[in-house]
């Protein structure tokens, strides 16, 4: 099945926020992050609007044609050590979204702690498929082009897989659990760090 897949503009900007609430409203870290439903319902979506403008700006977005599904992408070069834990984005996320909620602010703080700074990779920070097109390769084929590019410029991606379903898909696609970096958030789920090596 051939997927057809743009690059998202910001007119694509409310698509992608809705794909990703409506992708994410089950996943056990937006859970964890907003807990109980009629505040996720009520929050989430600002959550997913401020990660979509961040890499709009940043990185880019891969969405299918038919608006289906999306991928966020971030190009992250080796860190500079001396510049480490100096970022104020997760206290600036929280800010704009739930000032009182601190997970939103802590789950950015601990994922960026796990998160490789070593070597240049693709970051893949989100994918996003609507409920009623899960099963159908949707997100792998988001996936391969980058992969692939990966593969030929000799370049490794990293993830965060949030569930157990995502990170067996990972597996597959040539990403392996970064076992020593496993994130367990406090009185929550667990977060997969994800790492592979280019292929060939």
């Amino acid at each position: 099945m051939g997927v057809a897949i743009r690059t998202a503009g910001e007119s694509d900007r409310e698509l992608v926020v809705r794909l990703l609430d409506e992708s994410f409203r089950e996943d056990p870290v937006s859970r964890w992050v907003f807990p109980g439903d009629a505040y996720l319902a009520r929050t989430h979506h600002k959550l997913m609007a401020a990660f979509t403008d961040i890499v709009l700006a940043a990185g880019w977005v891969d969405v299918t044609e038919d608006g289906s599904a999306c991928a966020l992408w971030l190009s992250v070069p080796a860190a500079d050590p001396a510049g480490a834990g100096h970022d104020d984005g997760p206290a600036q996320v929280r800010a704009a979204v739930d000032p009182a909620n601190e997970r939103v602010e802590l789950i950015g703080r601990l994922t960026a702690e796990i998160h490789p700074a070593d070597r240049a990779h693709e970051y893949l920070w989100m994918i996003g498929v609507a409920p009623d097109r899960r099963g159908e390769g949707l997100g792998t084929a988001l996936m391969m082009p980058v992969l692939d590019r990966c593969d030929r410029e000799g370049r490794p991606a990293y993830l965060e897989a949030s569930n157990a379903d995502s990170r067996r898909l990972y597996e597959r696609l040539g990403f392996t659990v970064m076992t020593d970096r496993v994130l367990t958030l406090p009185d929550g789920p667990t977060v997969w760090p994800m790492w592979r090596e280019p292929l060939g």
